[in-house]
């Protein structure tokens, strides 16, 4: 192939000097996107796109295959609210998850649909929470992609809205106060700075312009809260976090002694670098789980009247090699004597672990179907003997298992609402020894049957915000994997797999860590003869787009193909847009000196050279992402597109009215046939089934 003809992109004479450093911008004018300049250049990207896409060999069967693997649909554990459960459900072919809840009768009812109320699919719902009765539902829906959420409350019994629109309430948690004629809410408060949110009182039938802030004044730019209510309606907990820093300020109110609209908070902790979340049982005890002291979590409990710290006792330890993840309470009247149930992830994989409650005595383990994820315990709020979960793994579709405590078993509860033809697929964990000789684990996945030797391999990795890489069914693995490729995933520091040292190693100034692991996961994989470096893409999306980034400027003889979804790569300037600056705790600011000379010492747009062989690269990114500006992927783009002189293509792929999060189930598998074809093309795999699209 020759040498590709690029839209011409203008290298301006633009530095910034930065604490000494002379700091290169040549396109920053594609960081106005509504500039003719700027849309003349994506205009001819796209048309550079298509024409690309069109010769991509078996693309349509692709297309088919992620559309057969994606219709088992999914979905969730039941939320309990009295004798009515709520749950997600989408079926084969449908566009969103439809939220149903259902009767003592098992009768089933649709509550919020959102092709019904949007039949262009634009519209998703972003969240939704039942009052303690289950009478009531607020939930939230956006348009487009923006996550810009509106916040409504609807009537269950009768499906009407009752109250809403209340703007700004971007996943706004919400916990409802006894009662339902109140609840508390997170919104953004209407002059700027745009990122600064309150906590409010919000009374059902008044206008949201006279809710009452109850907490959040003064506090940072950035902050997020989170909140949590006694099943009772008692104790409110509220915590605060700067941006998405692993540390919060957690304080608890009694609300049966104080006012709704001013709650008298006391402080649990402030100022301490852990993350904590509490609440209160039905037994008058606080149970916290806690990282303070712990960085793989420990469950503790304490007297909700001293919440402090130097109140608590140790009820389940922290375990020296499993993440503490969730807990659940079951002190039915059937039960011989109450029990926790606590939910770990040891290495990437779930287990779930049965406690004395009163002891923290360890008395059993709950059988799992296999090793994989599971999701969150739900359980009946009142006389519970049973919980709920989701389970998944690489080939396993998800479904929901019920635990019974009286008689230990674990039995299915919800299949998977469709079905398809899973190909047979065997997981392998390989331990290998990262730059500096820290141990680090990935996940291989492979066809059962197949020949041996190097193939078209893809390694995914995102490594960040504490984030863990656990097992999960992917229609967009199992294609690749079923046409003969290999699937690698890896589970690197700064991500959450081995706990908060684990994370904290890959972020700020470790940042390079998690890209050290990324690439001797590369180079592992070719020693190991699963591949070779013609062969091997790699992927990833959002902070996993920048560890692409990252990895590709500082190797880029190591891979064939690199698709950066999302992407943050401008290190520099990235806290001037999007959520950028609720992301200085894990990346840092080019505001701090020291700071800057981290990020510039990784920063994938600013690592590029002229003269280099770059691999093929897809940049994918949506005009409505409104965490991670486009900016990243078009600036990106131009800069290697100046420099390759090799002939492999970089591209970049741009969804208009399309966003960071869920989108539409038919815009997803567009999405993931067209990056399979792409690395497809550029590592030698032939799709099951040939044929060009």
């Amino acid at each position: 192939m020759s040498v590709v003809a690029y839209p011409a992109a203008a290298r301006q004479a633009i530095a910034d000097r930065l604490h000494g450093h002379v700091v290169r911008d040549p396109y920053r004018w594609l960081e106005d996107e509504s500039s003719p300049q700027t849309r003349e250049w994506q205009a001819a990207q796209d048309e550079l796109w298509r024409r690309f896409r069109a010769s991509f060999p078996g693309r349509a069967r692709l297309r088919a295959r992620i559309t057969e693997l994606s219709d088992v649909g999914m979905i969730t554990a039941p939320m309990w609210r009295g004798d009515r459960r709520f749950f997600l459900r989408q079926a084969a072919q449908q566009e969103h998850p439809v939220l149903y809840t259902a009767a003592p009768d098992d009768h089933e009812r649709v509550l919020v649909d959102p092709m019904t109320i949007d039949p262009s699919g634009a519209t998703t719902l972003d969240h939704w929470q039942p009052d303690l009765d289950g009478r009531l539902l607020a939930f939230q829906l956006s348009r487009y992609g923006t996550e810009r959420s509106q916040l409504y409350v609807m009537d269950v019994a009768s499906r009407d809205v009752v109250d809403g629109p209340i703007d700004r309430c971007r996943y706004s948690p919400v916990a409802w106060l006894s009662g339902g004629t109140a609840f508390f809410y997170v919104r953004a408060v209407p002059e700027p700075p745009a990122d600064s949110r309150r906590v409010y009182l919000h009374r059902l039938g008044t206008p949201a312009a006279d809710d009452v802030p109850i907490f959040g004044s003064g506090r940072d730019e950035g902050t997020s809260f989170g909140l949590g209510m006694s099943q009772d309606g008692r104790w409110l907990a509220i915590s605060a976090s700067r941006g998405t820093a692993s540390s919060n300020d957690v304080w608890l109110a009694d609300l049966s002694t104080s006012t709704w609209a001013d709650p008298a908070l006391r402080v649990v902790h402030e100022g301490v670098d852990a993350r904590t979340v509490l609440d209160v049982g039905r037994d008058g005890r606080m149970y916290v789980v806690t990282t303070l002291g712990a960085p793989r979590g420990r469950l503790c409990v304490g007297d909700p009247a001293r919440p402090d710290p130097g109140s608590w006792f140790d009820l389940v330890p922290a375990d020296p090699e499993a993440v503490l993840t969730d807990f659940v309470i079951l002190d039915g009247p059937d039960l011989q004597r109450a029990v926790l149930l606590v939910g770990w992830t040891r290495h990437a994989l779930s287990e779930i672990s049965v406690h004395d409650l009163v002891t923290g005595e360890r008395l059993a383990q709950v059988p799992l179907p296999g090793p994989g994820s599971i999701g969150p315990l739900t359980r009946r709020l009142t006389g519970a003997h049973e919980t709920w979960f989701t389970y998944t793994d690489s080939a396993t579709p998800g479904a929901v298992y019920r635990y019974d405590a009286r008689t230990g078993e674990t039995t299915p509860w919800a299949r998977s609402p469709g079905s398809a033809v899973v190909p047979d697929v065997l997981g392998r964990q390989i331990v290998y020894a990262s730059a500096d000789g820290t141990p680090v684990r990935m996940v291989v996945l492979a066809r059962s049957t197949g020949g041996a030797g190097p193939r078209p391999t893809i390694l995914y990795g995102y490594g960040g915000f504490g984030v863990p890489m656990t097992p999960a069914y992917s229609s967009f693995t199992l294609a690749w994997v079923e046409s003969g490729g290999v699937f690698a995933i890896a589970h690197l520091r700064g991500g959450g797999e081995e706990g908060e040292q684990w994370h904290r190693a890959g972020m700020r100034e470790r940042k390079q860590n998690a890209v050290d692991d990324f690439v001797t996961a590369a180079q592992t994989l070719i020693a190991e003869g699963w591949t070779t470096p013609d062969q091997l893409g790699i992927c990833g999306e959002s902070n996993g787009g920048l560890l692409v980034g990252a990895a590709l400027t500082q190797r880029p003889d190591l891979f064939a193909a690199a698709v950066c979804s999302a992407p943050v790569l401008d290190m520099v300037r990235y806290e001037n847009f999007g959520l950028g600056p609720a992301w200085r705790a894990e990346y840092g600011s080019a505001d701090d000196p020291d700071q800057l000379q981290w990020l510039l010492a990784y920063s994938p747009y600013h690592h590029v050279r002229a003269g280099v062989d770059y691999p093929a690269v897809l940049f994918t990114a949506f005009g409505n992402d409104s965490r991670v500006d486009p900016l990243h992927a078009r600036k990106m783009c131009a800069a290697l597109q100046w420099a390759t002189v090799g002939s492999r293509p970089i591209l970049v792929r741009l969804e208009d009215e399309a966003g960071h999060a869920d989108s539409a189930a038919s815009r997803g598998v567009s999405l993931a046939a067209d990056i399979l074809a792409f690395v497809a093309a550029n590592t030698g795999l032939e799709p099951a089934g040939g044929g060009a699209a």
